[in-house]
């Protein structure tokens, strides 16, 4: 697995991905999905594609501040959920964020997502939650 820059090309991929993943809470939580708000974000935010060799396996949004690397969207194909691909993102990430002298890697994700565990197992905890997300962060270095 690796991360690759993702180019605007990709954007239309990535979106309809998050939107595939993201919608059943959004509907939970009675949130309205903006498909605008997305393709502005994707102007500000690194853009990477998880890659298996020439297989796109997802994609990854991250932002950064002086503190932490951000996952703003972290999101796998179906198909390859499940079979530790996520866990080797989230290291992957926690080494740059390590490279880039940050010593937090932080996300959010709706309380009722299982990837809640998978951020536990690898080490995140969490910080708080609201209505709808708990805030995590994993120290890194």
């Amino acid at each position: 697995m690796k991360l690759v820059p993702a180019t605007d090309a990709h954007c239309t991929f990535a979106r309809d991905l998050t939107r595939r993943a993201m919608l059943p809470y959004y509907r939970e939580f009675d949130l309205l999905w903006i498909e605008e708000a997305f393709d502005e974000a994707w102007g500000w935010r690194e853009q990477w594609l998880v890659v298996e060799g020439e297989q796109v396996l997802g994609f990854c949004s991250l932002s950064q501040d002086r503190q932490a690397l951000f996952i703003r969207e972290l999101h796998l194909l179906p198909e390859y959920r499940g079979r530790g691909v996520g866990g080797e993102v989230l290291e992957e990430l926690a080494e740059w964020a390590a490279r880039r002298r940050l010593p937090l890697l932080r996300l959010m994700v709706f309380k009722s997502n299982p990837a809640r565990q998978l951020y536990l197992r690898h080490g995140f905890v969490e910080m708080g939650e609201d209505e709808c997300f708990v805030r995590m962060q994993r120290e890194v270095g």
